[in-house]
Formats: structure tokens, C-alpha cells, sequence
């Protein structure tokens, strides 16, 4: 049995890394299955893509479509057209596809037309905000999809409540973190460390890339002042995505606690973040890994396609709400955030449950 696995952008490849482990693992004792990876090229930033492939071991992709940045419209026809000529070239029986950026969806679409079957890793998630284009490529997918591996149970109930059948939904845990604690003893101290004069526990970290809080020049602004008030007793570490950098430079913020640093590779990064005081963001994933570090997490967005992290874990949604902003950090400040809860299955064991499903639904 062949398999095509397809990464596109940086949080994909958290995700493809332990499957495709486990997949080798069960090719090795003696199971008829294999795996051709496809690398789209939706991330082409050196810090978002090539350096996660070198940290987390994974095998280099078979083929880099090299589709780069545009439009939502135009990207997803790039990753469409391109897709369908890798898989008419590199024919297979199953494409497994991972998470909800753009490519997930553009490549779920091309293999059904194409008569193939698609298997979506955290499939279910939704945010119920049709403003995100993450939320809309998440309900194509998941219209789409035949096997459906889920990181909740919150997730299995929206799929069973979409009237999937229960027979082609399989709770497997969350492979994100099976990235995360096969390489937490790995975590880098990062290079910027010394010159910043971070200490443990002394420093908050963000990020920042959706469109709602970045795209606005007022609403970036604003957000950073507030922020870097509120934080004003602690260094502010800033990893800035691509999308940020563009609106930032046409703004020349300075604060003097908040420092600009380059995007970081995985296990640097995951130092810095299970380090930190605190951790504001507006990515779902780093909301997942924050929770299973016990570390304290501000989410900037009125919903989550992850509510177990704020009802088990350490996250807090505070939107676009200035006296949410104000309550969470008073908590925080105070020393009265909640400890988290480990979510069902979130184990290290969730791409091994992956690659036991597909063995027994192909019975390989």
C-alpha cells in the first residue's frame, strides 16, 4: 500500500514527523505499507520549512511543489494544479493529509476528483469562525475525507453531529504532541538568550499572524501598546512571522520591553516557550503544546478550535477585549492561573495509533 503524506506548511510538519516514523516502523516489521511525502511549498521561508526537517529528522520530501505565496484563490490553484500532476505522475491508494492551512484542503480536493481516498489528521476541530480561512478549509476537508483520525472527543462529537459514521472516525491523540515529547529533552537554549539577559520564568513570548490582529495597522498598533504595558516588568520576546514583518515595518514600533527576533526553528523555539512566564498568541497549535508544558497561555481571538485547552489546559481566550486582556494578566500577575490537565490521549502514542488503524482498515 502506498501513501501520500502531504506537509505544506510549518505546523504540517510537527505533524507528518511521527506518522511517518510510525509508518516506517510498521513497513520494517513486516507490513505491506509505504509513503511518498509531498512537500508543497506553502511555507518557503527557510525558518518555516527546511529547518523543521533537519531538527525533527524527518526524511526530505520526495518532491517540493514549490507553490509560494498569493491569494487564498491563487495558492489554493497552484497547490491544485500542482497536486494533480504529482499524483497522476506518482499514482497511490490513500492520501493522508494533516491539520488546516491551505494545502490540506487543495490537495483533499484534487485526490477525490482524482478517485482517491483521503485520510484527515485532526479532522473535527472547528472554530465555529467563518472568518477564518483555516475554519472554512477545515469543513471542505472534512466533507471530503473518508478516514477521519480526531484529537478529542469534542472533535468526534462535531464529526458524528455532521452525520459522519462512527465507523470511519478513530480517536487517536494528538500527534503534535508526540513531536513535542520525543523532543523535549532536545529543546535549544536560543541563540539571542544571552544578549536579551532572558532569565527562566522572567520573560513572556508572542506571536502573532492572523489576519485579524496583524492585517490592521490601528489593531496591531494598539495591541502591541497595551500588551507591552501590561508586560511592562518583563521582557516581551517577539518571534515574527513573514505576514507580521510586512505590516510591521510600515508602523516603526518601538517599546522598550518588546524585542523583534527572526522565526526560530522547532526546538529552539519550544525552549523558549517552556520557559517563558507566559506565552500570548493567536495559533491554535502553540495553544496544545502550552498546555502539556503547564505553561500560562493568552489566546488573542474570541474562539478556539481547541476548547479542551481552555477547559483542561492552560489556555485563556481574551479576543480583541481590553478588559479581558486586563482580567487575564491580573490573573496571571496574581499568581492565580489554573495548573492544566493532560487532554485524553495526548501521550506520544497518537501516530502509532494512526499507522494501527490504517493497517487494519487496509488489513495490510
Amino acid at each position: 500500500m502506498n501513501i501520500t503524506i502531504v506537509a505544506g506548511a510549518r505546523p504540517n510538519f510537527m505533524k507528518i514527523a511521527p506518522i511517518m516514523e510510525a509508518i516506517s516502523n510498521k513497513k520494517e516489521a513486516g507490513h505491506d505499507i509505504d509513503f511518498r511525502l509531498v512537500h508543497t511549498g506553502q511555507h518557503y521561508d527557510k525558518n518555516l520549512s527546511d529547518t523543521f526537517f533537519q531538527e525533527l529528522n524527518i526524511p526530505f520530501p520526495d518532491i517540493n511543489l514549490n507553490v509560494k505565496s498569493g491569494t487564498q484563490a491563487e495558492q489554493t490553484a497552484a497547490i491544485m494544479i500542482a497536486f494533480e500532476k504529482e499524483l497522476r505522475t506518482n499514482p497511490c491508494d490513500l492520501v493522508l493529509v494533516v491539520g488546516d492551512v491551505t494545502s490540506t484542503m487543495a490537495c483533499t480536493i484534487v485526490a477525490k476528483k482524482e478517485g482517491v481516498k483521503v485520510a484527515h489528521v485532526e479532522a473535527g476541530i472547528r472554530s465555529g469562525d467563518m472568518r477564518m480561512p483555516e475554519e472554512i478549509n477545515r469543513i471542505v476537508t472534512d466533507s471530503l475525507t473518508d478516514y477521519f483520525f480526531t484529537t478529542s472527543s469534542y472533535a468526534n462529537d462535531n464529526l458524528i453531529k455532521l452525520g459522519v459514521d462512527q465507523e470511519n472516525i478513530f480517536f487517536s491523540g494528538n500527534v503534535m504532541i508526540d513531536t513535542l515529547l520525543k523532543n523535549r529533552p532536545r529543546f535549544e537554549k536560543p541563540d539571542f538568550w544571552e544578549d536579551l539577559s532572558l532569565t527562566k520564568k522572567k520573560y513572556m513570548v508572542m506571536t502573532l499572524h492572523r489576519p485579524s490582529n496583524v492585517d490592521g495597522e490601528q489593531r496591531l498598533r494598539s495591541l502591541l501598546k497595551q500588551i507591552t504595558t501590561l508586560g511592562k516588568d518583563y521582557p516581551i520576546v517577539f518571534p515574527v512571522h513573514p505576514r507580521t514583518k510586512k505590516v510591521l515595518e510600515g508602523l516603526d514600533l518601538n517599546f522598550e520591553n518588546l524585542h523583534y527576533v527572526d522565526p526560530m526553528g522547532y526546538l529552539a523555539f519550544n525552549y523558549l516557550v517552556e520557559n517563558a512566564f507566559t506565552v500570548l498568541t493567536d495559533s491554535g497549535g502553540i495553544t496544545e503544546e502550552t498546555t502539556v508544558m503547564n505553561v500560562p497561555c493568552i489566546t488573542l481571538r474570541d474562539s478556539t478550535e481547541r476548547p479542551e485547552t481552555c477547559i483542561q489546559g492552560t489556555n485563556m481566550l481574551v479576543g480583541n477585549d481590553p478588559e479581558k486582556m486586563e482580567m487575564a494578566f491580573s490573573k496571571l500577575l496574581s499568581g492565580n492561573w489554573p495548573s492544566t490537565r493532560i487532554p485524553e490521549l495526548w501521550d506520544g502514542k497518537a501516530a502509532d495509533r494512526i499507522a494501527n488503524y490504517i493497517i487494519g482498515i487496509y488489513n495490510l
